[in-house]
């Protein structure tokens, strides 16, 4: 590997790869935070953003990272320790590649692909480098699904039949302005129609429910509402006269349902186009009890007991999930400071971003690899491969029958 050794990696040096707006976040959110972390370099293909981006690195720790014109001239020329890959969708697992097979640790932050050739790349990559590698699914880290996992362990509330999950997030803004802003966004909803960005909402509950790790998930049906949402937004914005009337494929709202070999039942939401508010909706429903996020809610049997006004009960208890934080709640997140809560997030991509970095100096197996990634980001094509032929489609194994005795494997301890 291109990496010192673990035992020499006091400081691990980052090259950033993708300057937009989510890389320039955590960057200078997380990377220019972390007291053990160096920014060496960073990339985007539009030079002006990474040399915005080096010269606000300066402004918070006194020397600029240099700029380069290529993720490769980047790694040749800097030897990281680790890159942070926050490209387009496009480039991430090319650059990701890229990164193993010059032993460079990859951080790569969440997206979608387009095949399962891409997924089996990466796999095999891995598998032929070890190289470290880590998905930043920060909503693992977060806290309601941490808290609701951890009373999942503990068998508060049974065993689990149904979870839940979306991604409600208003992008019309972020979508419409994609050329001006040049946003990979604006392309991927006027040509393709799939839940585009299913890890926020499935890979707390593909952790919770022990996905990879003794199950896994074995098919998948999707449909998907008309494309309105754009369209009307468009109407309003006279200052997009290029994009009025513009057809777009990306439904406004896609379900999507999860077969588990163990028998559970995932259900999935994409909802970015309408007018909504942002929610994950993160749901566990258990033989004994239930958590819902949107209420912070947590129902047992021994609450339903001796209640014959089971509504009443409901709306007496929304956001009751705080009386069993102190015995349930992950100390990490009792740990928490206002400075890290105000990072990025709310405090996960802090916690996210320790987490890696300590499993990298420590030589740890990083909590979400690349069996993960692939079976979180296959879903984005499959669910494509369903909404264009109206068939349930399988769910490839990406473990090759190794899931039925990997161990579970949460991304804290809880």
């Amino acid at each position: 590997m291109g990496m010192k050794g673990r035992e020499e990696m006091k400081t691990i040096r980052f090259a950033v790869c993708g300057a937009g707006c989510r890389g320039t976040g955590l960057t200078l959110d997380i990377l220019c935070n972390l007291a053990d972390v160096e920014v060496c370099g960073v990339f985007d293909p539009y030079t002006d953003k990474a040399e915005h981006l080096a010269a606000k690195v300066a402004e918070k720790r006194g020397v600029a990272p240099k700029v380069y014109a290529s993720a490769e001239a980047l790694f040749d020329a800097e030897k990281p320790d680790a890159a942070l890959v926050s490209t387009s969708w496009e480039a991430h697992i090319p650059v990701t590649l890229l990164a193993l097979e010059k032993g460079i640790a990859v951080a790569m932050e969440v997206g979608s692909v387009y095949d399962e050739g891409e997924c089996r790349a990466l796999i095999e990559t891995w598998e032929r480098t070890r190289t470290p590698f880590m998905l930043m699914e920060n909503c693992c880290f977060g806290k309601d699904e941490l808290f609701a996992t951890a009373l999942y362990r503990a068998g508060v509330l049974g065993e689990a039949v149904y979870c839940h999950g979306a991604y409600m997030h208003d992008l019309r803004e972020e979508v419409s302005y994609g050329g001006k802003n040049r946003h990979y966004r604006l392309g991927e909803y006027s040509t393709r129609n799939r839940d585009n960005y299913p890890t926020h909402d499935l890979g707390p509950i593909a952790k919770l429910l022990g996905i990879n790790r003794g199950n896994r998930m074995v098919s998948l049906v999707s449909r998907s509402s008309a494309a309105k949402g754009l369209s009307a937004y468009l109407e309003t914005r006279d200052d997009l006269p290029e994009l009025q009337g513009r057809v777009f494929r990306q439904g406004d709202i896609v379900e999507t349902l999860i077969t588990c070999e163990n028998g559970e039942l995932i259900s999935l939401r994409l909802d970015t186009t309408l007018p909504t508010y942002y929610s994950r909706e993160f749901t566990v429903r258990g033989t004994k009890g239930l958590y819902e996020q949107t209420t912070n809610l947590v129902m047992t049997d021994e609450d339903l007991e001796h209640d014959f006004e089971p509504l009443v009960t409901m709306r007496a208890r929304l956001g009751n999930a705080e009386q069993y934080y102190d015995k349930y709640l992950p100390k990490v997140w009792k740990d928490i400071t206002p400075e890290e809560i105000e990072a990025g997030h709310g405090g996960m991509d802090t916690i996210e971003f320790r987490v890696f970095c300590d499993c990298l100096k420590e030589g740890r197996e990083m909590p979400i690899d690349v069996y993960d990634a692939a079976a979180w980001m296959c879903i984005a094509y499959l669910s494509e491969e369903s909404i264009r032929t109206g068939k349930e489609v399988p769910i490839p194994d990406f473990t090759n029958g190794a899931y039925k005795t990997r161990p579970i494997q949460d991304v804290i301890e809880l």
